[in-house]
């Protein structure tokens, strides 16, 4: 897997996912359902962000990395 997100990607992504499995942990006026669905997303958010791997980004077409230029 070759990495497809730049570095303020990756922070966003890990910050929001702490953000979603808090909130989906916490229930906070959520069904139960939905706090699990919350917690799915906030851990795939928080594993892409730390591999710097999205394979949605690579279905279609997304590279937020920088090149890096000779």
């Amino acid at each position: 897997m070759k990495k497809n997100e730049g570095t303020a990607d990756r922070v966003i992504r890990v910050i929001l996912g702490f953000i979603l499995i808090y909130i989906g942990a916490i229930q906070v006026g959520l069904s139960c359902v939905l706090a699990y669905i919350v917690v799915l997303v906030g851990l795939i958010l928080l594993i892409t962000g730390t591999i710097g791997y999205c394979g949605l980004y690579a279905v279609i077409g997304i590279n937020t990395l920088k090149k890096k230029t000779d």
